[in-house]
Formats: structure tokens, C-alpha cells, sequence
């Protein structure tokens, strides 16, 4: 209970440091939107590298990240740790972006804040409008951000079952719409269960899969198949 309670605890008030950090970018009258997302990544990852640090976690990348930027990275989603360990990753790469989130994120009152200042861009499924301003939004801001990568879960939402849930349709319209080529990223984890048993005494590596470079053509049929190719190679494995 305690060791729960001690990790949100680090966590929210971290996160609250680094929502007045997010701001001063965010509200800077004077800088590009390029620079504004190159600083609003920076530090995103140094907020996911401490609280990765505290919990003990290591992460273990299997493949390459593209030296290329204005890629749609499509990751599988459990828990919110998923973004933390990616942006541990793109930390090491020095990569800028953006998460697609839902606009319910936006307006939740422990992390709503640090969604919208941290530079996410919100989408709101349920409203027909929104979605079209949000496809606008995506299209204005990637030209005039050219080092831009889009970040995203294709599944729509967290999916704790086995294998993969559903893509919705976001991720493949988005990269259509841009002309942005996609890679896969399969977190090979648990991570709802690595989340609940943190911290650790002992150093946990998460493994994280990034398979080749593709496009929007038949996304799921190829995630899929990137899948089970990661399954089968690390068949045995915890």
C-alpha cells in the first residue's frame, strides 16, 4: 500500500514541476512551433527518465529507430507506462513529437494539464467537428514542424487481453492525409503488472520491438504479422 502510495505521490509532484516547465514553452510569445515541440519533447523525456529511474526500470530496444523524422510510430497500449518507456527511447534518439491523445486526457484533473501543455494533440472522437479541426490541426502543424514524429496507440485505448485489440482507424488516415511513412513498435511487457509491482529492488528491463519502416496500406494486417514475429523470436521468454 505504501509502496503504491509512494510512487504517485513522486510521480504527481514530479509532474506538476514539469507542467510550469511544459508552460514556459508553451505560452513562449516568442520561439517557432519547431523549437516549441524540440523543448516540449526534451522535456518529456527527462520527466520519463526520472520516474523510470525511480521505479527501476531499464528499457531494452530491440531493432533501430529511423534516423528519419515525420514518421507515425504505432505502439500497442496496456498501461501508462507504454509512454514513459517510449520516451525514454526517443530520448536516446533525440527525436521530437507529439501523442495523440483523447480529449477526455485533456480534461482529467490529476494528469489533464500535463497532457495539454507537454504538447499533445487532442482528438475527440465523439464529435464530428472536432475531428475534422483535429485532422487540420495535425496537417498545419506538420508543415510547419518538419522534424515532427507522430506518436500514437492504434488500438484506441488500453487492451490488457492477449494479443493485439482492434485498430481503430486514426493511425492509417492520419499517415494517408500526411504522406508519413509508419513503423510498428511492439512493447513486449506486462506493463499494468511491471507498473503495480514498482519499484524495484533489483533493476526490470522492459523489452521493447520496433519493426521495419512501412505505410498506411493494410496497417493492421502488417502490425499483426510484426506481432507474431516478436512473439515466435522471443518464445520462452518471460
Amino acid at each position: 500500500m505504501l509502496k503504491d502510495l509512494g510512487k504517485f505521490i513522486f510521480m504527481i509532484e514530479l509532474g506538476f514541476k514539469y507542467i510550469k516547465i511544459f508552460k514556459q514553452t508553451y505560452f513562449h510569445p516568442f520561439i517557432t512551433q519547431k523549437y516549441a515541440y524540440q523543448e516540449l519533447s526534451k522535456a518529456r523525456q527527462e520527466y520519463s527518465n526520472k520516474v523510470l529511474d525511480f521505479l527501476n526500470i531499464r528499457v531494452k530496444l530491440v531493432g533501430e529507430i529511423p534516423e528519419k523524422d515525420k514518421i507515425l510510430y504505432a505502439i500497442n497500449h496496456r498501461s501508462l507506462l507504454d509512454i514513459l518507456v517510449m520516451e525514454n527511447i526517443f530520448s536516446k534518439y533525440h527525436k521530437s513529437g507529439t501523442w495523440i491523445a483523447k480529449q477526455e486526457l485533456l480534461e482529467d484533473p490529476v494528469y489533464g494539464k500535463f497532457f495539454q501543455y507537454s504538447g499533445c494533440i487532442p482528438v475527440d472522437l465523439e464529435n464530428k467537428k472536432g475531428l475534422v479541426r483535429f485532422f487540420k490541426t495535425i496537417k498545419r502543424t506538420l508543415a510547419k514542424v518538419d522534424d515532427l514524429n507522430i506518436y500514437i496507440f492504434p488500438e484506441g485505448e488500453r487492451y490488457n487481453g492477449e494479443g493485439i485489440k482492434k485498430f481503430q482507424s486514426g493511425a492509417s488516415k492520419i499517415a494517408k492525409a500526411n504522406s508519413l511513412d509508419i513503423v510498428p513498435v511492439y512493447i513486449n511487457d506486462k506493463l499494468e503488472k511491471v507498473f503495480k509491482n514498482a519499484p524495484y529492488k533489483e533493476p526490470y528491463t522492459v523489452e521493447v520491438h520496433v519493426g521495419e519502416i512501412t505505410n498506411y496500406e493494410n496497417l493492421e494486417e502488417k502490425y499483426l504479422e510484426f506481432y507474431k514475429s516478436v512473439k515466435e523470436k522471443t518464445k520462452g521468454n518471460k
